[in-house]
């Protein structure tokens, strides 16, 4: 962990120079953040509210070529910050560069929420015609903080939190009952789907969407099925990754994307036990 709270939990490059020449050998966008060290409130609350989200951490640190130059300091950083045109003693800016050194989309003020962070983050990965982890993706629609939820009738409620949980924007997924049939209740972000598109989806499966002012838990036993007795079951992860991952299983893909790197680490050695 960082000594400096305004750094939260990435481990950052120093060098630009460095930092371009590691984003050109390994095909990656620069993550740069410009932050004041120290700095007030906004600074420390950005180290602590998006640089410490740990899904949104890692693809920092494993997506990306992770670099900060602090904008309260002389010598080689203001240079930088001349270069870029960046104001000393500010709220943090975080821009994200090709190995050129170029932005990649344009230069925003104001961003100190980890939604937009991993949304802007996810814009310049398609940018730049890289890959998009689904654990960013993941680390983005956890971050919103608005939710909806839905509820869809269907003949099994295994399968039907499999084929919901599946879908973009959909959070969670929880199995239940309601006037004595299984039903699925969804939590979906609405940047991410809406209920139409749900309902449109379930179409195409043995799902359709019911009007239920009141559901009964099934129990939890049932919950997400297709996880029990797996080494997935005893990871370290949040509610949408346990969503996705379940969803994975029980659809016959491969659950790995969901899972940042050293998940997958520790999943390889609770395999290998």
């Amino acid at each position: 962990m960082n000594s400096e709270p305004e750094l939260g939990q990435v481990h950052w490059q120093h060098d630009f120079d460095a930092a371009l020449a590691q984003a050109k050998r390994e095909n990656k966008p620069v993550f740069l953040l410009f932050q004041e060290i120290p700095g007030c409130a906004t600074c420390t609350g950005f180290g602590k509210d998006v640089l410490r989200n740990a899904l949104l951490a890692a693809a920092i640190e494993h997506d990306a070529v992770p670099l900060v130059i602090r904008n309260n300091v002389a010598g080689k950083e203001a240079e930088l910050l001349k270069r870029f045109g960046e104001p000393a003693w500010n709220n943090p800016v975080v821009r994200f560069l090709n190995a050129d050194g170029k932005d990649l989309i344009p230069r925003e003020d104001g961003v100190y929420d980890a939604f937009t962070v991993a949304s802007r983050f996810i814009d310049a990965l398609e940018t730049a015609n890289l890959p998009v982890p689904g654990y960013l993706r993941i680390a983005r629609d956890e971050a919103y903080p608005k939710r909806e939820t839905a509820v869809f009738a269907m003949r099994c409620f295994w399968e039907g939190e499999a084929a919901l949980g599946a879908l973009p924007g959909v959070v969670a997924t929880r199995a239940a009952f309601a006037n004595g049939t299984e039903v699925v209740e969804v939590t979906y972000v609405p940047t991410g789907t809406t209920k139409r598109a749900l309902a449109a989806a379930t179409e195409r499966s043995d799902c359709r969407f019911v009007t239920a002012p009141a559901v009964c838990e099934a129990p939890p036993s049932d919950q997400q099925h297709a996880l029990r007795g797996t080494a997935y079951e005893k990871l370290d992860l949040i509610p949408m990754q346990r969503t996705k991952v379940h969803s994975a299983l029980t659809l016959l893909q491969d659950p790995s994307q969901w899972l940042t790197p050293a998940q997958r680490t520790s999943l390889k050695k609770r395999r290998s036990v």
